[in-house]
């Protein structure tokens, strides 16, 4: 994949080797002291709050920050990169249809961090977490899609990334708010029917990415295709439960089969087209 030549993106949120961070919690007495210093000062104690709290959180997070460089850096830019060329796509995209694109944000990680959807850690994967409009991603997972997926390359990274800033465009278009709606009226086995079709989406998407950033910037290199359809193959949920536990059960799919998730992915690359994969005729 050509990604070196790519725009970073400042968006980007880098916390490896950091134990921790987040605002520290000033209760008690230490509530009462900054009321009181608001008083004398005639500041807003919510201010001073939010000093201390980024204050003490920016100096945990230096002291813990392991200096020097890092095994993961070249990783790290290519993910930067590889963001910034969604933001550029999606850019256009959306000034195409007469609207401006509220960009995402990216956190990389490592072992674990905080979300506003709750606690992160490196098993669970990549995610997407709607209530900060954030995507975050340990960057082991992209060693694990080579060696334990079998999903080697750049682009495969790519795929990944880009089906999770997929999932911000549809929290931006309302359609994960539509899903959240509906999730306490199903039952588990048609709400989860509902969250294939929700992650299939997500796969078109970043093959609507893939197509316009080729476009764009000339990303692709032989055998990148491949390597992003061998990462949707890897996957998808009945390979995933075969392997697992021997046996399949479509109702407990989440994610889509690897049949679907190359198809969906492939057909976004193939016609670069919104209007193809609208959530309502995913199957």
């Amino acid at each position: 994949m050509n990604w070196q030549d790519l725009r970073r993106s400042g968006n980007v949120d880098d916390r490896r080797g950091m134990s921790g961070g987040g605002k520290v919690a000033v209760g008690g007495i230490g509530v009462i002291i900054v009321v009181v210093l608001g008083l004398l000062t005639g500041q807003d104690p919510s201010a001073i709050l939010d000093t201390i709290q980024n204050s003490q959180s920016s100096e945990q997070q230096v002291q813990a920050r392991p200096e020097g460089p890092r095994p993961d850096d070249k990783t790290a830019d290519m993910v930067s990169k590889i963001l910034g060329s969604t933001e550029d796509v999606w850019s256009e995209i959306y000034k195409e249809n007469g609207s401006q694109y509220k960009m995402p944000s990216l956190q990389m990680f490592e072992n674990s961090s905080q979300s506003a959807c709750g606690g992160a850690s490196s098993a669970m994967g990549p995610f997407y977490c709607p209530a900060d409009e954030k995507v975050y991603i340990d960057l082991s997972f992209c060693d694990e899609l080579r060696d334990k997926f079998n999903a080697p390359g750049d682009f495969a990274v790519a795929y990944v990334v880009a089906h999770e800033v997929g999932h911000h465009v549809q929290n931006l278009m309302g359609i994960s708010d539509q899903l959240q709606q509906q999730r306490q009226r199903l039952s588990e086995e048609d709400y989860n029917k509902l969250s294939v079709k929700l992650e299939l989406q997500a796969d078109f998407l970043a093959g609507v990415w893939a197509n316009h950033a080729q476009k764009m910037s000339n990303i692709l290199e032989p055998g990148d295709l491949e390597a992003a359809l061998t990462a949707a193959n890897a996957i998808g949920d009945d390979k995933l439960q075969k392997e697992s536990q021997g046996y399949v059960v479509p109702d407990a799919f989440t994610h889509g089969t690897s049949k679907q998730r190359m198809y969906w992915f492939k057909k976004g690359f193939d016609t670069g087209d919104l209007n193809q994969g609208k959530y309502e005729d995913i199957q």
